[in-house]
């Protein structure tokens, strides 16, 4: 593909969310593309009923939350605050340490053999499992959780809620402070992320869009212990700042040495096969280094992904919940496809 302008940027996200609005597969949407020096964001729909989705509307991420909590790790261990290969036992309180020995990177890159979601979560959560699992999900569960820790084929790639959650919260120990704020002061603040927080438990944040699955409204997701996991909210204009910060660090001196240490590569891979760098999944496509991930509560889906080499990306922001066949997914990843190629 050719470089593209900023008329053509225009025509790209209209060509991309005209078919996600048109059959009523989002209610509404936040979606951008960088592509070298021209960026370009398109809000479309409906955030709630009688209320359209504008610049500063919420949108959850989801695991998309993880990404951020990578680079809170990034940005600690330049600090020298924490060590990549710390184990966490060093980071948990008293009788909360696993048998086995596990580290921050470990938890980064999902290689430290921690199952999907905790085993006492379906506990907690039972009632609450399709409303909103993760509310009533608390410190104490997360370190007995951990304490009963039995990790499984340590060193490959196992994709871990439980894992990058925790470290959430042993980020927030080693500084003697809160994930939310920790994130806020250490990130979304030199970002320039004013619209983007952590909701908390019982905390629904204004400006927030309603979510929808299968055209229904439902319950925010909202997140206690589980918060480095997946309860950030954020909104268009936002996250176009993370993504310009992940294609132009130098222009966050205060991050930029942690932004480039999140998208190194952690884990071995073939040609044509994923590695996971800080959270971020990376494949060599064509010469180029893509790196992505998305996310997904049960109102809705976030989409991100990025070329450095290239200096292009593309994001999307959906208040649906993921289905099936993944509309707001399959469209990010074409867009990504269509700025980078």
């Amino acid at each position: 593909m050719t470089a593209v302008t900023g008329t053509d940027l225009t025509g790209l996200l209209a060509a991309a969310a005209a078919p996600l609005l048109a059959e009523r597969q989002v209610p509404g949407l936040a979606m951008g593309v960088v592509r070298g020096t021209g960026e370009e964001l398109l809000t479309a729909g409906w955030a709630a009923a009688g209320r359209l989705v504008g610049p500063r509307t919420r949108f959850a991420l989801g695991s998309l939350t993880k990404t951020f909590t990578a680079l809170l790790l990034a940005e600690m261990a330049e600090r020298g605050e924490v060590g990549y290969q710390d184990p966490i036992d060093r980071h948990l309180p008293p009788g909360a340490a696993p048998r086995s020995e596990v580290t921050l990177l470990e938890l980064a890159t999902h290689t430290g053999g921690l199952p999907k979601l905790p085993p006492n979560l379906y506990r907690r959560g039972a009632r609450h499992w399709i409303s909103n699992p993760y509310r009533r999900y608390r410190p104490q569960d997360l370190y007995a959780a951990t304490a009963r820790l039995h990790p499984v084929r340590r060193g490959q790639v196992r994709y871990s809620t439980f894992g990058v959650g925790l470290l959430g919260q042993l980020l927030a120990n080693a500084a003697r402070t809160d994930y939310p704020t920790l994130l806020t002061e250490r990130v979304l603040r030199p970002l320039g992320m004013r619209d983007s927080a952590v909701a908390g438990p019982h905390e629904l944040l204004p400006g927030a869009a309603t979510g929808f699955h299968h055209g229904r409204a439902v319950e925010h997701w909202t997140f206690d212990a589980l918060a480095g996991a997946g309860g950030l909210y954020t909104s268009g204009p936002d996250l176009m700042r993370f993504l310009t910060a992940q294609l132009h660090p130098e222009r966050f001196p205060a991050l930029t040495a942690a932004l480039t240490a999140g998208q190194l590569p952690r884990t071995s891979g073939g040609p044509g096969t994923n590695r996971v760098a800080l959270v971020w999944n990376q494949r060599e496509v064509e010469g180029r280094s893509l790196l992505w991930h998305t996310g997904g509560t049960r109102g809705f889906t976030a989409h991100l992904g990025f070329s450095p080499d290239a200096g292009a990306g593309a994001m999307v922001l959906a208040n649906t919940g993921p289905t099936l066949p993944q509309p707001v997914v399959r469209a990010g990843r074409r867009l990504l496809k269509a700025s980078v190629f």
